[in-house]
């Protein structure tokens, strides 16, 4: 029985970074299969770059290999599979020698203190952040869907283009989207408490109190620093993350001193209630100017700066991502959908891989006769088109160097278009590009396709007058190997 791609692209993996038996654990997100690695000297990256269907390679606190969406989950699932585990899960051991196990060791401490070299306070922030959103993704992005669509057919119910045989339809398009967006802060709790070290059911409910449940005009909750009554959801996700912060630290605190024996009766109720009072009357009033605040001003700033905001923000955001930086930005946008019912940041930092887009087209008619670089470049650019840029970014544009710049520059002229036409949001949060097209607000999805046209001109003239590498020319064959410039 002839085995599938994913399953060869699995056991290649393996055969470059030592085996089953050099993993502790694998994990995937939309494009990447992260693994954590025992022992780095056994693992070769410039083969395991060379891997057909390797898309990229990224050393991180995991080495992470990217293989495109809808791939990752198959060939991920094939690892663990082969391994006995399930995702996430630590890969078993077999026993060793004392020597063995000393030399592991000794290997483990050494990686684990090169590891906390590297890291910095920025970045643990920012991982965490990445860790709660990143599982709900695939929820916003079904979710939003289902919601664009309910949004369509209410318009065009509205309009009396349908008739009113449409509302059942209507309402449970509306049900199955509120699943998530009205409950949103309940899930982001849940995960937050997992990545804080609290119990997840707690910070569920921590979640859910700013939802104010019970709370009525009529036996309204007062603000304790101002006398207005309580908003259901006030400072929402940010006061949700603050909210369960708190929760870690007392629960962990209350757990020390509530002995063994009615721990599971105390200390629950004790950090809930001491937690639920903080979060009502001190959280929720200050996250709810924070929020606002942030909303306020990247409103503002779009506003005001308009098309020029909007080159920078697209400009930018491709290196933020490289940083690791765009993760600080997901509670923004969520912020904004909860207030505004759209985040008009979305749409301009969308730009960024259409310029990426744009330049591996340029890439692919200047260097047609490099077959290897064309042959990365026609796998990578149909999931580009989707939103998907981690392959063109690492397969294509990254390794060459110049035309991610010129890449970066294209994502600038569409952000600048999607600025100065303003008034662009997405209902929800998920892969940007012509996936996004589904998401953008009733009456912008015209405008919405301009910025990516404009995106994929910029990026493919930056590159093609200014960002082809003359390395990248030379012909190659598929077995082939040119040095790239760097």
């Amino acid at each position: 029985m002839t085995e599938s791609k994913e399953v060869r692209l699995a056991h290649d993996i393996y055969a470059q970074i030592g085996g089953k038996k050099n993993v502790d654990k694998i994990i995937h997100c939309m494009t990447r299969v992260r693994i954590s690695i025992n022992d780095y000297s056994k693992v070769d990256i410039d083969a395991l770059k060379n891997v057909p269907g390797v898309l990229g390679v990224i050393e991180d606190d995991t080495l992470q290999v990217v293989v495109g969406p809808g791939t990752v989950n198959k060939v991920a699932a094939e690892m663990v599979r082969e391994a006995g585990v399930k995702l996430g899960e630590p890969f078993p051991r077999k026993n060793k020698s004392n020597k063995e196990m000393v030399e592991e060791r000794a290997k483990e401490m050494q990686a684990a203190t090169k590891a906390k070299q590297k890291k910095s306070k920025l970045r643990s922030v920012l991982k965490t952040i990445a860790n709660i959103f990143v599982p709900l993704i695939p929820a916003f992005v079904g979710a939003g869907l289902i919601g664009g669509i309910a949004s369509v057919l209410t318009n065009l119910q509205t309009a009396g283009d349908i008739g009113d045989s449409w509302t059942q339809l209507i309402l449970i398009l509306n049900v199955i989207k509120n699943a998530l967006f009205a409950y949103l802060s309940i899930y982001v709790g849940i995960n937050a408490a997992n990545e804080f070290g609290a119990t997840p059911g707690l910070g569920g409910i921590i979640g859910g109190t700013i939802l104010l449940t019970g709370m009525t005009p009529e036996a309204p909750i007062t603000n304790i620093f101002n006398g207005d009554p309580l908003v259901a959801n006030q400072g929402g996700i940010i006061g949700v993350l603050i909210g369960v912060w708190v929760l870690s630290i007392v629960e962990r605190n209350v757990r020390k001193i509530v002995p063994n024996s009615i721990d599971i009766i105390v200390t629950p109720t004790i950090t809930l209630l001491i937690v639920g009072l903080l979060t009502i009357f001190i959280i929720m009033p200050f996250a709810g100017v924070v929020s606002s605040g942030l909303v306020g001003v990247i409103t503002s700033v779009l506003d005001i700066g308009g098309p020029f905001a909007g080159f920078v923000l697209g400009a930018c955001f491709l290196p933020m991502v490289m940083l690791g930086l765009h993760q600080v930005l997901t509670p923004i946008h969520i912020e904004m959908i909860t207030t505004t019912g759209v985040t008009l940041l979305l749409p301009v930092l969308a730009m960024a891989g259409a310029g990426q887009v744009g330049a591996a087209v340029a890439l692919w008619i200047k260097c047609r006769r490099n077959k290897q670089l064309t042959n990365m470049i026609k796998g990578a650019l149909p999931v580009g088109f989707l939103g998907i840029g981690e392959p063109l970014i690492y397969g294509v544009t990254l390794p060459l160097g110049k035309p991610f710049f010129t890449a970066c520059l294209g994502g600038g002229v569409g952000g600048a278009v999607i600025a100065g036409i303003g008034g662009i949001g997405a209902q929800a949060i998920g892969p940007s590009g012509v996936s996004l097209i589904p998401l953008i607000n009733s009456g912008h999805v015209v405008h919405y396709m301009l910025g990516l046209v404009a995106a994929y001109i910029g990026g493919f003239v930056f590159t093609y007058l200014f960002g082809t590498p003359k390395s990248a020319m030379e012909p190659t064959t598929l077995e082939g190997d040119v040095q790239l410039e760097k």
